[in-house]
Order: structure tokens, then C-alpha cells, then sequence
């Protein structure tokens, strides 16, 4: 073999070359006393009850129409524990967050999302949408993330882990990725696209509200985490830009909301109708009470408030990231109006008040702190900062578009029969005891229900006659071949003290509604 005489003098010249350099600069950091890191995570927790406090009486009873200025809002010394005494079902965004704190704190840090989903499914509060759905398919035996996925959970896109996945960024001061990591599995025990992605933006949006006092870069850089793809950063990314061109009117940017993205497609209640719990739009309105509110906690409360929609869940989000980023000393002394008489209340179904969780909270993110490259020396906190990245793209019932919505009305005492063109459908209805009145029942009865689809059964599915323990849809299947099918319920033990009512059918296609004209 012929050597190359260039081999040796080249290989002299390499050694001469210095090799690379490792990295020497450390990422930045920020270091701040543990005084004021606990009064950040007290203004944290605070700012959610405070928030979903005040949006409490509004609640989904402005949709699709803001709440003008001439409606009064109640709000006065002794409200926060009247409410939280008298109005325990409401704060369902504080107790599903300490059922996960809870675990973190019994289990550890590295609990896997099995201990998350079982504490969360076997709790005896009650549940909607998402998080129901969810609940729902842990106890039937399906395991996270499936239990989230929009082909078994019809609300993957709601506003569930959005309006939980505060714990998250509380954990992860001025660390947007480890808030994410940390949510992602208990975000896909009930959500899915959409409406995890509202989740990875709370939680971001939280660990960057430690380090920044500037709502706008908060709420940029935290959209970073999620994929530009997707129709949830698109309809923030909107809500910025609207914000830049109209910096003083938030109801013209409220009406480009309602105009773009207030279709509905997931939820069964909330498509043809003006009810819209999709996280998304409700996330719009979380971004204009902070950009609009300008680090005002006033304002921010009145904005996020005023949207309409989950008028409680979004200025308990938005009062939850501004008041981390003010403080806890910060927040106005009117919004802490009787907060102090509230703060050893434990919330109902936990053992864990405000104080508790206080401390508990200052635990963890010292913990998480040090795990992620950061120190605490000391009454000093010194804390590796991230920059965001985004996660990867999911996107719920993509080709799927609502075109029908047909009333049933009738109680299913044998079977019920029905045929349908498109790509997909759900039944929504329920199992009741029939001498029920409140809506909040509970039993041990079941019913057992064959479903089929052109004539091959698909499931033979359980239906709870139990509030905590419905499924909240009978019965639904998506990506069928687009053409013309029929559905088949046959009930197996029709009971006369029971009832299993068959309220409507929605249909979906492969082509919107004018597409097929």
C-alpha cells in the first residue's frame, strides 16, 4: 500500500492545534434570599384563591358575551373564608393542585404518575369534563397517558390541567422545562394537546413569574414551551399580537378571540353551544388579564375575570402568576382582604390548608432547586436558570368536525338505534337514581351497556349510577371511515329505580359543516 507523504507532516500540525474547549461558562443564575423565594411561593398559592374567590358568582354564566363593567362583583373583608366554608366545591383548581402536592410530599419527588392518578381517582370530590373522563378510566382500569388521550376522553382539549398545573411552576423557580417535566405525566392522566399544552404554559408561565417582573416577557418566553404548530400557540401568539396593536382596548382583542377561536370541537356540551371550557380560549383570556393588566393586580383581576368563560378558574390563573411575581407582601392589602382568617382552613377533601402548603411548597422547590443544578446556602437560593424549549407537537381530533347535534331525549330501557354520516360520533347522556334532585347523587348500581357499531360490537362498557364515578359520556368513537354508519345501544339490566338517559347525538366529519354544501 502506497503511504501518503502528507500523513505524518499533517498529523504534526493537528498536534499543535488546541482541542475544544469545554464549555467553561456556567448557564446564568439567579441568586435571592429564602425570605423572599417563600414570599413568592405564598404569593403563588395565594393569588389562586384569591382569584378564583372573586371569579366565583360569574362562572360560567357570561358565555360567549363579556361581563360589562356595570355588573357588580362582590368582594369584601370575610368573603375569601365565607366562601371557602359555605362554597367548598369551588376551589375544585386548588384541591386537584394539593392532591398532587400531597403525593410529591408523602411519595417523593420521583412518585411515579400512578400514585398520582390513583390518589386523584379515588378522591370523593366531584369532577367535570377532563378531569371526570380522566377519573374515570383510571378506575376502569386504563393507565396514564392513555387515560388523557382524546380517542378515550372526549374533553382532552378542556382546561382541567390548565387550571391545576400550578404546583408545577411553583415547584421550579425561574426553571420553565422542569415545571414542564415535572407536569407532564399528571397532565396526561386527564388532558391530551391542547389541553396539556394549557397546563406547559401555566406552569412555565409560573417558574419565570420567579425570576422576571415583567408580565410580557413571562408571557412570551413562556409560550416558548410549546410547539408553534399547534392551534393553542397560535391563539396565544394571536392574543399578543392583538395586544400590540390595541395596547388599551382588551375588548377589541376579547372580540378577535370570539371571532377566530371560540369553535369548540371536543367538548360534547360545548360544541353548537355558547358554553366553552376548551383551554385554549380560556388560556387567551388568562393572557389578557396579565398583558392588559400591565402588573396591576386590579386590573388583572378585572380583565381575566371579565372575559367570560371560566371566569373563576383564569384570574385564579392569572392572580396565581402575578401574585408569584409580585409577592405575597406585594399583592394589594385589598385583595388580601380576610385572607389571613382563611389561611389555616383546611380545603375541603385535603388535610392541607394555605399555611400548610406554604411551607410544603418552600420544600419542594428547594428540593427542586438543588436536583437542577442550582444551591442553597444558607438564607440564600441560588437557581440555575432555563430557557425554555418547546415540547413535542400532540393535537386532538385532528379531521374531526362537529356537524350535527341531534336531540334523543328518551330514557334507554332496552335499545336504541341510530344511523349517521361522518367520521365519528358521541352520546351524551347519563345514569341517575331516579329519585335523585340535587344533581349530586351517589350508588353502587351500574349499568351495562353493548354498544355497536354497523352492526360489530365495539364495547360493553359500565355506567355508574354514581356522580364521582360517571362516565361522563355514554359512549363515543372517533376516526371511523367517512361515510354512513349506524349505532346500536343495548342496555343488559334496565332497573326501574334507575335511570339511563339518552339526551343527544353528535356527529362529526372529515369536512367542516360549510365544506359540505
Amino acid at each position: 500500500m502506497k503511504r501518503s507523504y502528507l500523513v505524518l507532516p499533517l498529523l504534526a500540525l493537528l498536534a499543535f492545534i488546541p482541542a475544544p474547549r469545554p464549555n467553561l461558562n456556567p448557564p446564568a443564575t439567579v441568586t435571592m434570599g429564602k425570605a423572599k423565594l417563600q414570599d413568592k411561593i405564598k404569593g403563588g398559592w395565594a393569588g389562586q384563591v384569591i382569584g378564583v374567590t372573586f371569579g366565583g358568582p360569574t362562572e360560567f354564566r357570561f358565555n360567549g358575551t363579556m361581563i360589562n363593567e356595570y355588573q357588580p362583583i362582590p368582594w369584601y373583608d370575610g368573603y375569601i373564608k365565607k366562601t371557602m366554608v359555605e362554597n367548598f366545591g369551588l376551589y375544585d383548581d386548588l384541591y386537584m393542585d394539593l392532591t398532587f402536592v400531597d403525593v410529591f410530599e408523602k411519595k417523593g419527588l420521583d412518585a411515579p404518575v400512578s400514585e398520582h392518578a390513583n390518589a386523584f381517582a379515588k378522591a370523593d370530590y366531584m369532577l367535570w369534563h377532563a378531569n371526570q373522563a380522566g377519573r374515570y378510566n383510571i378506575l376502569n382500569g386504563m393507565k396514564a397517558p392513555e387515560s388523557g388521550h382524546w380517542l378515550n376522553n372526549p374533553h382532552a382539549d378542556d382546561i382541567d390541567f390548565q387550571i391545576e398545573a400550578d404546583f408545577s411552576g411553583l415547584m421550579a423557580p425561574g426553571m420553565p422545562n422542569t415545571a414542564v417535566q415535572i407536569g407532564d405525566p399528571i397532565g396526561h392522566i386527564m388532558n391530551y394537546g391542547d389541553g396539556w399544552y394549557g397546563g406547559v404554559y401555566v406552569g412555565a408561565m409560573y417558574a419565570l413569574a420567579f425570576v422576571s417582573d415583567d408580565v410580557n416577557y413571562i408571557v412570551r418566553e413562556g409560550l416558548k414551551t410549546v410547539p408553534a404548530q399547534s392551534t393553542f400557540y397560535q391563539c396565544i401568539a394571536d392574543v399578543i399580537k392583538w395586544h400590540d396593536q390595541y395596547p388599551n382596548d382588551w375588548k377589541r382583542t376579547w372580540f378577535e378571540v370570539q371571532r377566530k377561536w371560540s369553535d369548540d370541537i371536543g367538548c360534547p356540551e360545548g360544541v353548537f353551544a355558547t358554553f366553552n371550557i376548551d383551554a385554549k380560549v380560556n388560556a387567551a383570556y388568562i393572557v389578557m388579564g396579565l398583558l392588559y393588566g400591565q402588573g396591576d393586580y386590579t386590573k388583572t383581576m378585572q380583565i381575566s375575570t371579565r372575559t367570560g368563560q371560566d371566569s373563576d378558574c383564569n384570574p385564579s390563573s392569572a392572580g396565581g402568576i402575578l401574585g408569584t411575581m409580585l409577592g405575597y407582601d406585594k399583592i394589594p392589602a385589598y385583595w388580601k382582604l380576610g385572607l389571613k382568617e382563611a389561611e389555616d382552613i383546611d380545603f375541603k377533601y385535603t388535610t392541607m390548608s394555605l399555611n400548610d402548603v406554604y411551607g410544603i411548597g418552600m420544600k419542594h422547590a428547594l428540593q427542586v432547586i438543588e436536583r437542577n443544578g442550582g444551591k442553597v446556602t444558607g438564607d440564600k437560593v441560588t437557581i440555575a436558570l432555563q430557557t425554555p424549549k418547546p415540547v413535542r407537537l400532540e393535537q386532538s381530533f385532528a379531521g374531526h368536525f362537529p356537524i350535527e347535534k341531534r336531540g334523543i331525549n328518551k330514557d334507554l330501557t332496552d335499545e336504541y338505534t341510530a344511523s349517521f354520516e361522518g367520521n365519528g360520533f358521541a352520546v351524551i347522556g347519563q345514569a341517575t337514581p331516579k329519585n335523585q334532585t340535587n344533581g349530586r347523587y351517589e350508588s353502587d348500581f351500574a349499568y351495562t351497556m353493548e354498544v355497536y357499531v354497523d352492526g360489530q360490537k365495539m364495547e360493553t362498557v359500565t355506567l355508574p349510577a354514581s356522580f364521582t364515578r360517571r362516565r361522563h359520556e355514554l359512549t363515543w368513537k372517533y376516526q371511523l371511515t367517512p361515510g354512513k354508519h349506524s349505532v346500536r345501544l343495548k342496555v343488559l339490566n334496565p332497573d326501574k329505580d334507575y335511570t339511563l338517559r339518552l339526551q343527544a347525538l353528535l356527529v362529526y366529519s372529515d369536512k367542516p359543516i360549510l365544506a359540505r354544501y
